[in-house]
């Protein structure tokens, strides 16, 4: 079993994006961690409503970068003072508590006492967070991914992001910027590159023994063909169908918003926007949904027939609507 070490080289984020997803694709075993950046980006989740969480306009106006990852959850700010990581593991080896160890063992190494938190949350002892986490699952390879501040433009996280007041009032803090800190503040001589050594040096105490990989090692060509996607705007903005009703309701686990498209009192199309980190679960909604009687209690046994907590509440929210 090898394990391996990608230190990222360039600051595009449809490259990077596309790399990480090749090397989903492409995984050999073992576990593989990849370091890297973007510069001046805004990231969202695979189903969330880039109009909605973003101010998009601003940002490219700017000269910033709208991206869309392949994961779910929320959006994020990335800038030359922060740190992305990505794990890519074979099923059987992906640990997510295991890999979030790696990143605390590095984060603690600079005397910062830090710790696990919500859904996706890395905080330091005070409950100031400074890592946010994603994750996707495939039928053989699992892969996990995070940001690390070190020392973000905190003045561009707010001014870029816009998530709704709803959201920042289930989270109790009165903004963006309240709620998050770099880690530069708590040890003044942290750079990208140290934090990058010891996540690496961390990865290494781990895991054993890994194998240093290097970028002319990668498949540019298919690298090439995903950059297509990620940079396009349909996979960045997505549709903007019209529909008929819109309902939407935050849960503990992330929001739901639905927009239906009816005749004839059915449901003739379904376009679903969510945080919420389960995109396997997200994806089947709108399938889920299409065809069904506009009524709550028909709407509602389908959701429960998906199974699962998730599908219990929002079968019960239909319900109350």
């Amino acid at each position: 079993m090898i394990n391996r070490v990608l230190r990222g080289e360039g600051f595009d984020p449809y490259f990077n994006l596309s790399l990480e997803e090749m090397l989903v694709e492409t995984h050999p075993g073992g576990c593989t961690l990849y370091l890297w950046q973007n510069k001046n980006t805004v990231v969202i989740g695979k189903h969330q409503n880039a109009w909605r969480e973003c101010r998009t306009e601003l940002l490219e106006k700017e000269g910033g970068f709208l991206a869309r990852r392949m994961s779910g959850g929320g959006a994020v700010y990335h800038d030359l003072g922060n740190l992305n990581f990505t794990f890519v593991a074979d099923r059987e080896l992906y640990d997510v508590k295991r890999q979030l160890g790696v990143i605390l063992e590095a984060v603690r190494s600079f005397g910062i006492d830090a710790e696990f938190s919500g859904r996706n949350d890395l905080v330091t002892k005070e409950g100031a967070k400074f890592s946010g986490n994603a994750f996707r699952l495939t039928r053989t390879t699992g892969m996990h991914h995070g940001t690390i501040l070190v020392n973000v433009d905190m003045g561009m996280l707010s001014r870029y992001l816009a998530p709704s007041q709803e959201k920042m009032a289930a989270k109790g803090v009165q903004s963006v910027r309240s709620r998050v800190c770099n880690l530069k503040e708590l040890f003044k001589g942290m750079t990208i590159g140290s934090m990058a050594d010891s996540v690496q040096a961390a990865f290494t105490k781990e895991y054993g023994e890994i194998r240093t990989l290097h970028m002319e090692e990668l498949d540019r060509e298919r690298i090439e063909e995903l950059y297509k996607k990620y940079s396009s705007w349909e996979w960045r903005m997505g549709e903007t169908p019209d529909f008929d009703t819109e309902i939407s309701k935050r849960f503990a686990w992330g929001n739901i918003d639905l927009q239906l498209k009816l005749a004839d009192g059915i449901i003739k199309s379904c376009r679903v926007y969510s945080d919420a980190m389960d995109e396997q679960f997200v994806e089947s909604i709108a399938p889920t949904l299409t065809g069904c009687r506009y009524i709550k209690k028909d709407m509602a046994k389908r959701i429960a027939g998906l199974g699962g907590q998730q599908a219990e509440d929002i079968a019960a929210w239909l319900m109350e609507e």
